[in-house]
């Protein structure tokens, strides 16, 4: 299975690069250094939430309320920097995480204690979350000329080209490989999505490894929250409408498998790549604006289609020579 993950996220690298290339020779503006820069700043969020939906999808879960989750949150701090406009950065992305990660545990709470199917539940809360912006700021909604420097500055800060937005996944990519492949917790979610009775028996408590990610997945959507109101000057109820789904296609492009069990951070990371390519290049080739969320849906499920095909074709292979086996049992 590690050599047949490889294998596709080296198929997915290269078919990046060729799309590059290709859009390089209909644009030659897109494949200058800044530009490409400026697709990685740009898809910095995707990075971020699909490495945390990768964590939930791990153990056979989804969660569809992640981006209600970064604008509630978004809106919360939002509101906290006009009443202490001078907090440090710190200050800000610990409330967004700590709001964040609390909205993640309550859709832990009731997938793990109550057993209520996941869809059902990140389902009813990305509306409860969507309303609670509403009532919450009364229908207003905060503008950059409400915030401060020190808050709207902090996502635009630099290093090499790269901004705050883009070093912070950076870093929770790195966190992420070192808890999957380092830590018994980790190990225990691939096996809560591969086997969740063999993992039982093993003494690995399902019940805490789904409160663990989806704690994890608020906590990640809390910070996007904060970043991306402050990168765009802007909170209000609809920011991020949708995203959820952007979110899902890259990790299922990414070689996630949505049976639980199967994902990498590298295949991850390389899915989100893949949609954030086609997302800026889209407007560079000067395609019409009502064209370009048609054509990127359609190449993503083209993708999502050769991705699920490929996760069945083992099974292909398997198949007969089980019916032969059991043949010659009969016989």
């Amino acid at each position: 299975m590690s050599i047949f993950l490889k294998y596709r996220e080296a198929v997915l690298a290269l078919i990046i690069a060729l799309m590059v290339v290709g859009i390089g020779i209909r644009a030659p503006a897109f494949v200058t250094p800044d530009s490409l820069i400026g697709v990685l700043n740009d898809t910095g969020f995707l990075f971020m939430m699909a490495l945390a939906q990768m964590l939930v999808i791990l153990t056979r879960g989804i969660d569809l309320s992640v981006a209600a989750n970064l604008a509630l949150t978004g809106m919360i701090v939002g509101m906290v920097n006009e009443v202490y406009p001078n907090l440090s950065p710190a200050l800000y992305i610990l409330v967004a995480l700590i709001v964040g990660a609390g909205l993640g545990l309550i859709n832990g709470t009731l997938i793990s204690w109550l057993k209520i199917p996941p869809i059902v539940v990140t389902l009813g809360t990305l509306a409860i979350y969507r309303g609670s912006i509403v009532v919450l700021a009364g229908g207003k909604q905060v503008n950059a000329s409400e915030m401060s420097e020190t808050f709207a500055g902090f996502p635009k800060i630099e290093f090499l080209g790269l901004n705050t937005v883009f070093w912070l996944a950076a870093l929770i990519a790195l966190i992420i490989a070192v808890v999957l492949t380092r830590t018994r917790m980790g190990r225990g979610l691939f096996a809560v999505g591969g086997n969740p009775v063999a993992a039982r028996y093993c003494g690995i408590d399902q019940g805490r490894a789904e409160l663990f990610v989806y704690t994890v997945a608020g906590a990640v959507a809390g910070l996007s929250g904060y970043l991306w109101v402050a990168r765009y000057g802007v909170a209000y109820s609809e920011i991020a409408v949708g995203y959820e789904l952007t979110v899902i296609a890259a990790c299922v492009i990414g070689g996630v498998s949505i049976g639980g069990g199967v994902g990498t951070v590298t295949g991850t990371l390389l899915g989100a790549l893949f949609i954030g390519v086609i997302v800026n290049s889209l407007p560079v080739m000067q395609v019409s604006p009502f064209w370009q969320m048609a054509i990127s849906g359609a190449v993503i499920l083209a993708a999502v289609i050769i991705n699920a095909r490929a996760e069945t074709r083992p099974d292909k292979l398997i198949l007969p020579e089980a019916r032969r086996a059991a043949a010659r049992g009969q016989a």
